[in-house]
């Protein structure tokens, strides 16, 4: 009993020890590429966004390491559940999430393709090595992509929203906290992996299990806290944009970590239970981004937004997936 409140002490720490060493990293990184003159909405489109899953790509390369790599697998497919059935749930329940239509004609598509892409690799429950540099090489054009159009496509005031938490800091200091923020992410994560494995055993569920429920869940907390605060403070405007942003590096870049590390079989429910759960809470997301701009287009009464009934109803949908994992 001890080594599991160990375990359990493990896994604690190194969520906190994550989520502050990942605001660190990217507060580090972002600010040394802004005094070399990166453009800040690049910045916040790339390193800052990227930062949101680098809790979930840390986890996946500890794992992965650790010939753990069903566990990092489980972790992006949870956080990717968690992220729409819980975080952009719990946020819609609080306030009417505005929508923005190129949410519908450049984001979510893309994170469609990228669902189908990822099936396609996790079919036969294998992911091999050239499957996860696929992924990970289709990420870099991706960003270039979206860099490009929303360079183009964002007023000034939304280049300046996306681009607010951008810091200003010395070059000494920022590769000082980036260099402090990679340390503890690495520390972090493989104290979160121990204790992650240890539980795993201890209670004798699969590390896929706890990789799509505990550490997928608190992988995902950072988005819950920050869109929950934005909510309340009305400023949630982006909310949508960041979880879909977060979804698609979560499959494009911490998937491919276990297939590039140490490539490993699977058990069948990854696709026909997890990633089934995935691709139909993401579709429904979509049908309901649409929907929304339909209706406010024909009633013209004014933005779209995700409302208390579609954030109750993707709660729903994340219970009810909690419900099917531990009752086969």
């Amino acid at each position: 009993m001890s080594e599991v409140w160990l375990a359990g002490g493990a896994v604690l720490a190194g969520f906190v020890g994550l989520v502050w060493s990942a605001d660190r990293f990217v507060a580090g990184s972002a600010a040394f590429a802004h005094n070399f003159g990166v453009a800040k909405l690049t910045i916040g489109l790339t390193i800052v966004s990227l930062g949101t899953s680098a809790p979930e790509i840390a986890v996946a390369i500890s794992a992965a390491l650790e010939a753990a790599g069903d566990m990092a697998i489980g972790n992006a497919i949870g956080s990717n559940i968690a992220n729409i059935g819980l975080v952009l749930a719990v946020t819609a329940l609080i306030a009417p999430l505005p929508i923005q239509r190129h949410l519908l004609t450049q984001e979510m598509p893309i994170l469609l393709v990228v669902t189908l892409i990822a099936g396609i690799m996790l079919y036969d429950a294998k992911l091999g090595r050239w499957e996860g540099i696929v992924l990970l090489a289709v990420l870099f054009p991706l960003m270039y992509y979206l860099v490009k159009v929303k360079q183009r496509g964002l007023s000034d005031t939304e280049q300046m929203e996306e681009s607010e938490d951008i810091p200003e800091m010395t070059n000494v200091a920022a590769v000082l906290w980036f260099a402090a923020g990679l340390v503890l992410l690495i520390i972090s994560s493989n104290v979160l992996v121990w204790g992650a494995e240890t539980l795993a055993l201890s209670f004798g569920v699969s590390t896929l299990v706890i990789g799509l429920t505990v550490v997928a869940v608190g992988t995902s907390l950072p988005e819950l806290a920050a869109s929950a605060i934005s909510a309340l403070k009305g400023h949630h405007d982006i909310a949508l944009g960041n979880i879909i942003g977060s979804n698609i590096f979560n499959l494009l870049a911490v998937m491919a970590m276990p297939g590039i590390i140490a490539p490993a079989a699977m058990e069948a429910a990854v696709f026909f239970r997890d990633f089934a759960a995935m691709a139909l809470i993401t579709l429904l997301l979509a049908l309901a981004i649409a929907g929304a701009l339909w209706l406010a287009g024909r009633s013209q009464l004014g933005r779209a937004r995700l409302g208390r009934s579609v954030g109750a109803a993707l709660l729903i949908g994340y219970i009810s997936y909690y419900i099917v994992l531990f009752n086969p």
